[in-house]
């Protein structure tokens, strides 16, 4: 893996914890927020875990879900 693949990685965890702390702050299990998404629970997962690069559409999902903007949800500092 090079270097530039190696940035996305710390970036997709950085999303990844980004949707957890999110997600708990606001009381959501992963099946509940899976459910208001419109996805399977195991996908919810898969992003926290930063395994999965989700498309724009689905961060604006996302974002809708947990009550916050796309920027607040891509913001990492």
């Amino acid at each position: 893996m090079n270097n530039e693949n190696l940035n996305f990685k710390k970036e997709l965890l950085s999303l990844g914890s980004k949707v957890r702390y999110t997600r708990e702050s606001v009381n959501l299990s992963q099946e509940r927020l899976a459910e208001k998404i419109g996805i399977h629970r195991t996908y919810v997962g898969m992003i926290e875990r930063g395994e999965k690069n989700p498309t724009f559409i689905m961060l604006l999902r996302f974002s809708k879900a947990l009550n916050i903007s796309v920027t607040e949800l891509v913001n990492f500092k």
